[in-house]
């Protein structure tokens, strides 16, 4: 395959959407890297699932407090502010609408919007989990993840074949390759490699990529 993205530059891509003072969930493990990125001037609530509002950076190595934990089980500190609150209190900010922004990794995304990001079949992951509420909570949500899986399957297909997390939720998706909305039922590239052609990319694709103008470069810094 041609040059793609690292984690951390594809985390720091979907950062550069989030607008000041918005209210976001990270999904465990990889998105997590997100809030690492936030650009200067801007600073995201973040929100998690075991009922904290406005964690902050990593403890440093050697000072964590266990008791502050973000939903993976990291160890995270706290902004000036922030907020503890019961697992069932958290749930009801998700399910009422409260979070602007859900950033979620994924085995596969639909052209339609369908996520597929918690079982990989027979012995895989046993539950759904928290997710399925985020994505359909959260006023927006967006997906990083390589553009392709570890055999070079398309993660972005015609229809997912993985159990759905949800329907018709993902409204971006950010990959190692490009930056994709999704829109009435199609995938739209909106930025991509300047090292791939889009005879390359589109071949890396499970589906249709839709190309109603000017596509921009990703560009991105070394991280």
């Amino acid at each position: 395959m041609t040059d793609k993205l690292s984690n951390a530059q594809i985390a720091w891509r979907a950062a550069q959407d989030i607008e000041d003072g918005a209210y976001v969930n990270l999904g465990i493990g990889f998105p997590e890297m997100v809030a690492q990125y936030q650009p200067p001037g801007r600073q995201a609530v973040f929100h998690t699932e075991n009922g904290i509002l406005d964690f902050g950076e990593p403890p440093a190595a050697g000072e964590e407090d266990w008791d502050l934990i973000n939903a993976g089980k990291k160890a995270v500190t706290l902004n000036p502010g922030a907020a503890f609150f019961h697992h069932a209190d958290s749930f009801a900010m998700v399910r009422g609408g409260h979070l602007d922004v859900a950033i979620l990794g994924a085995y596969q995304v639909a052209q339609n919007g369908d996520l597929a990001n918690w079982s990989v079949g027979a012995g895989g992951v046993p539950a759904v989990g928290g997710a399925m509420d985020l994505v359909h909570g959260a006023k927006r949500v967006a997906v990083i993840t390589e553009h392709v899986t570890k055999k070079g399957e398309p993660k972005l297909l015609d229809r997912c074949t993985l159990p759905l997390t949800g329907v018709g939720c993902v409204t971006r998706v950010y990959t190692s390759l490009a930056v994709i909305d999704i829109e009435n039922g199609h995938f739209v590239l909106r930025e991509k490699l300047p090292s791939i052609s889009l005879e390359q990319l589109q071949s890396l694709t499970g589906a249709e990529l839709l190309v109603p103008g000017p596509v921009a470069d990703l560009i991105v810094p070394e991280l």
